[in-house]
């Protein structure tokens, strides 16, 4: 109920929609009660008063009635449709929106397809409650409403006998919404599951043809496919007995009043057309009936849907953008100071021990130590992908939680091993770096990341597709790309996860050129994978149970004997 009426909250906006749409549904419901009365003129005073003069008039009533019923259902439609599209645009751009604002760790626990489908499958059901859900429960209360009122002005005692039925209607109604909810929870799931699955699949196809995984990914499938479906089939399973035991219900009153009414018409205390007229209402009035108990069904796939959405909407993120400092130099100059910092991913397991480190400006320096001692962590939480849990990190003097999210990352670039590029074309995914940059200036960091060459070798150039990840470009190609786009973004300092491994000589050449061009005058930290390369390094730090074991130079560190050299050597076999 909570989610129901939260959902009713986005409706607000967008009042004059509601009103309208409210309006011609009512005048439709009005209009839709008109052809009983006239069906009961026909009987009454046309056929067994034989006044064919009035025929006429009343077919005439009958074509008007059908005729603007169906315009104000045209226009209900119409304006339910734009109402339906505008809250659920607006319902998906908050749930991309609350995503943005999360922390790396959401992402880190949960699969992309998971995320992906409670941004679009989880909305579209959404939609029903706009489309079939809403407007149907209030043109089936008003149908209700109206209906009762005439069947009772009609004949009150028969009107007694057509609500028999509905306390037990009531009751199967709220015994199959208690049911069949957990059910609509499970599908969700389901389908979240077999969506995480699919994505991930078809990202690791070239993995599974080189390994001949396709009968074992196709049975992967199967198995969590025929999942879905069971789920499925347990909600309709309920829905297959509740829905056609409601309408029988409805069919036991009908009986009631036939054989109720029969006896009147006998007696002389109802009419033919009258009989007949009561009885097409009570065609109308269970046909909202069985319609509230179909929007009931579709509110529940709804809700359980809505529960997952507004489970993103409502989570917090790990690391708050609380920050309000606002330094006086957009720009910083980057010197960067770690005191006492403390992290770890789980209590049992310390990545990082009380470790203090100060780079200056300008200060190129390498995080060197076996997998695992907090390398790459330590870039985390400067990034603050992660808070630190004891201890600060200082940017320029200033604790980093105390500036804004946006303005401390753009104080940072990162050239990852394997660069993410997007699904576009060349140029923009050089843009990513600034949005604002011309051709000129775009071209101009290409060439200095000597990326310019080959971009003009592509079929198309800087507008060539280059597909998903940017599978159509080779390593070193995105490498050269990602230094641009870091060099278009101009930050005070540089974070390089070892860009030149498993490459060619010549390739690079090509990205050390590129490299030298980005760390010219920017705080540079570098995270090491080939120790060969970093012989002009200004500083080493070296990493070892969450700690500074060692630092200095290349030269420094190699006679110093100590588990730089060792690591250098083993790599080597110096």
């Amino acid at each position: 109920m909570k989610s129901l009426l939260r959902f009713l909250t986005y409706l607000r906006p967008y009042r004059g929609l509601v009103s309208l749409t409210f309006f011609f549904a009512a005048l439709t419901t009005a209009l839709e009660l008109l052809p009983p009365w006239l069906l009961k003129v026909v009987i009454d005073d046309v056929l067994l008063a034989k006044n064919t003069d009035l025929l006429p008039w009343v077919l005439l009533g009958l074509v008007l009635a059908y005729g603007f019923k169906n315009l104000c259902q045209s226009l209900r439609i119409r304006f339910n449709n734009l109402l339906e599209q505008r809250v659920v645009h607006r319902l998906r751009q908050e749930v991309f929106e609350a995503l943005q604002r999360l922390s790396l760790n959401y992402y880190e626990n949960r699969s992309t397809g998971e995320i992906m489908s409670r941004v679009v499958n989880d909305t579209e059901p959404v939609q029903r409650i706009f489309i079939d859900g809403f407007e149907g429960m209030l043109t089936a209360t008003l149908t209700l409403v109206g209906i009762t009122t005439i069947l009772f002005v009609i004949n009150w005692k028969l009107a007694l006998l057509v609500l028999v039925p509905i306390p037990i209607l009531i009751i199967g109604g709220v015994y199959f919404t208690r049911r069949v909810h957990r059910h609509y929870r499970d599908i969700r799931q389901h389908a979240a599951d077999l969506n995480g699955y699919l994505q991930d699949a078809l990202s690791g196809i070239r993995e599974t043809m080189g390994f001949n995984r396709q009968p074992y990914e196709q049975s992967r499938f199967q198995d969590m496919s025929q999942q879905y479906s069971q789920a499925n089939l347990k909600a309709m399973y309920l829905w297959s007995v509740y829905s056609p035991g409601m309408i029988f219900l409805g069919n036991i009153g009908t009986v009631l009043i036939v054989g109720f009414g029969a006896v009147e018409v006998i007696e002389g205390r109802l009419t033919t057309g009258e009989l007949v007229m009561f009885l097409s209402y009570l065609v109308l009035f269970y046909t909202p009936v069985n319609q509230i108990h179909s929007v009931n069904h579709l509110l529940q796939h709804a809700l359980a849907a809505g529960d997952r959405i507004f489970d993103v909407l409502d989570a917090k993120p790990a690391v708050p953008d609380e920050g309000t400092l606002t330094p006086q130099a957009s720009r910083f100059s980057g010197k960067v100071e770690w005191k006492n910092v403390v992290f770890s991913y789980r209590p049992e397991a310390p990545v990082v021990s009380k470790l203090s480190l100060v780079v200056e400006p300008g200060v190129h320096l390498a995080f060197v130590g076996p997998s695992g001692v907090g390398k790459s962590t330590l870039m985390k939480l400067l990034f603050r992908y992660y808070d630190v849990q004891g201890g600060a990190i200082h940017l320029d003097g200033h604790d980093i939680r105390d500036l804004p999210l946006a303005t401390l990352r753009e104080q940072i670039g990162f050239v990852q091993q394997e660069p993410f590029l997007f699904n576009g074309t060349v140029r923009d995914n050089l843009a990513y770096g600034d949005l604002t940059a011309s051709p000129d200036q775009i071209e101009t960091v290409a060439k200095t990341a000597q990326a310019h060459n080959f971009i003009l070798d592509l079929a198309e150039g800087y507008d060539t597709w280059i597909g998903e990840r940017g599978v159509k470009l080779s390593v070193g190609q995105k490498q050269r790309m990602a230094i641009a786009r870091v060099l278009l973004k101009d930050p005070p300092i540089v974070v390089m996860d070892e860009a030149t491994s498993n490459i060619d000589t010549e390739t690079e050449v090509e990205i050390r050129k590129a490299m030298d061009e980005l760390m010219r005058g920017r705080t540079t930290f570098i995270i090491a994978h080939r120790l060969s390369t970093l012989q002009s390094v200004d500083r080493i730090v070296v990493l070892d149970g969450g700690s500074i074991i060692e630092e200095g130079n290349h030269s420094t560190l190699m006679a110093r004997d100590g588990l730089y050299a060792r690591l250098y050597e083993a790599q080597f076999h110096v």
